[in-house]
């Protein structure tokens, strides 16, 4: 016997009628007289007491009523769960991010969205280290990540560009720049400079003004960036996303004259992503960046 079996067997018992049961199946009514008489012969018992115009249960028919019934209905969820599952409707992503993605409000603002759209699909979303995220997503360990570019990614990767902003410089509040009407790139040259994960904006600043930048720590997140210039021990180039939601005791932030260095936060994933979750979540991605620099005629 198969799920047909079981099938035929309840749309008879449904109709207690071979005929009417047949036109519902879309089959002859010899051909279902003839299915059921093989589950009665492969269980050994019968299944209906059968009357001129109408059937009814045996004992037995009753008793398979109920487990047949529990058999369709989890069957054809089986089948509706691997549907979605290969839609992409349901599933789980690994997602890490570099805190920026946070600061700039993009990570908060496609999560919404892709939950809204795809509800049943799970998503772990952790903080990480922009140096080794890149290499996590390539071996597995991420499926995604949001990561401040330009960045080398591994072979095997791809980068969705998103959002771009600028930096600003971020002062220890007792720093002599601050008496300065407007902070240039030349200004720089004698300060060290705390460095935060993703060093291009320093790198950028430091040739405009013409001069090699002196390097300080690498503490890490850029929350650790800024705690170390609270504390005196250098100046900060960090994306301006920072100045709203980045705000400690000892900290001041002044935009950098004339610089016209920039990043951008990106999505990396792996270039041939096979995953129908992962995937549908790369294509609303890339959707609505697309949607962002082209917006709809008003």
């Amino acid at each position: 016997m198969d799920i047909r079996h079981f099938r035929y067997f309840l749309a008879v018992a449904r109709q207690r009628n071979f005929t009417r049961a047949a036109e519902q199946l879309g089959i002859a009514p010899p051909t279902l007289s003839r299915q059921i008489q093989d589950m009665e012969t492969s269980l050994g018992t019968r299944l209906f007491i059968r009357r001129q115009r109408e059937v009814s249960l045996t004992e037995a028919g009753a008793a398979l009523l109920v487990e047949a019934e529990a058999t369709v209905r989890q069957f054809e969820f089986a089948q509706r769960h691997a549907q979605r599952a290969g839609r992409g409707e349901i599933g789980h992503i690994e997602l890490g991010y570099v805190a920026s993605a946070v600061y700039s409000g993009l990570l908060q603002r496609q999560m919404r969205a892709f939950g809204q759209a795809f509800p049943d699909v799970s998503v772990n979303v952790r903080e990480c280290a922009m140096a080794t995220l890149p290499g996590a997503v390539a071996d597995g360990r991420y499926d995604i990540g949001y990561i401040r570019s330009p960045m080398t990614l591994p072979e095997g990767l791809e980068a969705v560009r998103l959002d771009s902003e600028g930096f600003v410089l971020a002062l220890p509040q007792d720093s002599w720049l601050l008496g300065l009407a407007a902070i240039g790139c030349e200004h720089l040259q004698n300060e060290t400079f705390i460095l935060p994960e993703q060093i291009s904006g320093t790198l950028h600043i430091a040739a405009q003004g013409g001069y090699a930048p002196r390097l300080g720590p690498q503490p890490g997140g850029l929350v650790a960036v800024v705690a170390l210039v609270s504390m005196g021990q250098g100046v900060a180039v960090v994306p301006a996303s920072m100045v709203a939601h980045v705000q400690l005791p000892g900290v001041v932030y002044r935009s950098i004259q004339g610089s016209d260095a920039s990043s951008w936060l990106s999505l990396i994933h792996r270039r041939f992503e096979k995953a129908p979750a992962v995937a549908r979540y790369i294509q609303q991605v890339k959707h609505s960046g697309a949607a962002a620099l082209n917006p709809p005629d008003a």
